[in-house]
């Protein structure tokens, strides 16, 4: 049996898909309200930044990869226009149509595709733009997920990956305080989900750093990498472009 990671337990590599479908089963209900309320607001600043990177311009197709509620889609769906095309992805049925749903009350519909980031199912060389939000730390194997948006990105796309990351020193104490203490408390209240947020704590912890994942990213076919860090490296956007 080979093992991989689910939080700081030690699972059945196989079996990990579907313990993270159970945590993000439970919490779409509440996702965007408990976004709000654990990143104080900024998720929205640290989106409409993504959004400002992407510099997507009329006619672009974008790939949202875990695209959830649909933040980025529906961001990234103003900046292609008619002649353009953003599709929406998700690997959880629960957060894809909540997030259907929610671009629909917005006036929005758009292609909307359970998916696999590992096995993506679109041609090569067929998105200026692919991002991932909040989502590549879950995935089981990164290696393999972002060749797999490598391939499916035009020569010269861009992949946008916004994620937790590792925090500047001066704040990891009170961080990790907030992190362990606070957040799932805060799930418990708001969500009736202490444990998917004491998950959550703990898989920002065993995701790759910002120069770890800059080099997984490298490897994965991205000629030049860049990162971004926000709000003191609790968040990282990195940057590749493929060659």
């Amino acid at each position: 049996m080979t093992t991989t990671h689910f939080g700081f337990k030690s699972v059945d590599e196989a079996e990990k898909a579907r313990h993270v479908r159970g945590v993000f089963d439970s919490v779409a209900p509440k996702y965007d309200v408990m976004n709000d309320l654990m990143s104080m607001g900024l998720h929205r600043a640290w989106k409409a930044y993504t959004v400002l990177v992407a510099n997507l311009q009329e006619g672009d197709k974008a790939l949202d990869i875990a695209g959830g509620t649909g933040d980025l889609a529906l961001a990234f769906s103003k900046k292609v226009g008619a002649t353009g095309q953003v599709v929406h992805t998700d690997i959880n049925a629960a957060m894809l149509s909540t997030g259907r749903n929610r671009l629909i009350d917005e006036g929005v519909t758009l292609p909307t595709l359970v998916c696999d980031a590992e096995k993506l199912p679109f041609s090569d060389n067929y998105f200026n733009l692919v991002s991932v939000a909040f989502g590549l730390r879950n995935m089981t194997h990164k290696d393999v997920a972002l060749a797999e948006m490598n391939r499916v990105l035009k020569p010269g796309g861009k992949l946008l990956v916004l994620e937790f990351s590792k925090v500047a020193a001066p704040l990891e104490k009170i961080y990790d305080w907030y992190s362990f203490k606070v957040l799932p408390k805060l799930g418990k209240l708001v969500a009736g989900d202490d444990s998917s947020y004491q998950y959550l704590a703990e898989s920002i912890r065993m995701h790759p750093g910002q120069a770890e994942l800059k080099a997984m990213m490298h490897k994965g076919g991205f000629g030049h990498v860049d990162y971004h860090n926000l709000t003191g490296g609790v968040v990282a956007l990195h940057v590749g472009i493929k060659c």
